[in-house]
């Protein structure tokens, strides 16, 4: 491991200490006890609770002491809800992959991003080049597009404020008028249709599925070679798709919008 890489190791690895140590404690810290816990010196202590408070894991109270915030269990509660979509998710997702033939996702947002947290390949020779994990954009895709449809009004606007819509196709929607359409479109038929805009060649469908405060909470879609999913059997995919996401919103307990976003 080079020179550079290990302060940075190091650091992470003392911060997750300082985490664990007052999460393990009722009582709130000084620098000074965590310092000596943890046999580091008193400056180190300080310049990790610092970022540590600055990015608001760890509140310092007016006596200078820190107990952990109620960040972590924020985290804690989103990673719990993804693992539990997921659950539910997946044996309807590996039924509608049998049914289509085509390749399904299941995908959440994750920040300015669409996220693949599952992935079920469709048998044959033709494979998608996707894999859990994957990061894909919010514009040119399917699920991104399907997310970004249903987010309350607070959350897309800064979203679409800082977008930078990247052309990846010809294809691609680059404007934000026509993104702003698009979502409408989504809202009004229940799925987002990506028709080669990420990827030549290849088209995606997703649909939406929701919490039970009606908010959305992941997407489901449907990948394959754009000889697959033709004009003509576009609609019977969408509303197999369509149903597969009424029926993970209703595993999880949840329930869609009573009504759609009022368009201006």
């Amino acid at each position: 491991m080079g020179e550079g890489k290990a302060p940075r190791v190091n650091a992470v690895h003392r911060g997750l200490q300082i985490l664990e140590l007052l999460a393990g404690q009722r009582k709130a810290w000084s620098t000074s006890e965590i310092a000596r816990r943890l046999r580091i010196p008193k400056s180190t202590a300080s310049y990790l609770l610092h970022t540590l408070e600055s990015r608001g894991y760890l509140h310092r109270e007016e006596d200078g002491l820190y107990r952990l915030s109620m960040k972590l269990l924020a985290l804690g509660s989103q990673a719990q809800h993804g693992v539990e979509v997921r659950e539910a998710a997946l044996p309807i997702l590996r039924h509608v992959v049998a049914d289509t033939g085509i390749t399904g996702h299941l995908a959440v947002l994750e920040g300015s991003a669409v996220i693949y947290i599952e992935r079920v390949p469709a048998s044959g020779f033709i494979q998608m080049d996707t894999w859990v994990g994957r990061q894909m954009p919010l514009h040119s895709t399917s699920s991104g597009k399907a997310l970004l449809a249903h987010l309350p009004e607070d959350q897309l606007e800064p979203l679409l404020a800082g977008a930078t819509l990247q052309r990846f196709t010809p294809k691609t929607i680059t404007s934000l008028p026509r993104l702003r359409q698009e979502l409408k479109k989504i809202r009004e038929t229940g799925f987002a249709l990506d028709d080669e805009e990420n990827t030549p060649g290849v088209r995606c469908i997703a649909a939406p599925v929701f919490d039970r405060f009606g908010r959305e909470a992941a997407a489901i879609s449907l990948t394959a070679a754009a000889q697959q999913i033709t004009d003509g059997y576009l609609p019977r995919i969408a509303e197999k798709l369509k149903d597969a996401a009424r029926q993970t919103t209703r595993a999880i307990g949840g329930t869609a919008p009573a009504a759609s976003r009022k368009e201006p």
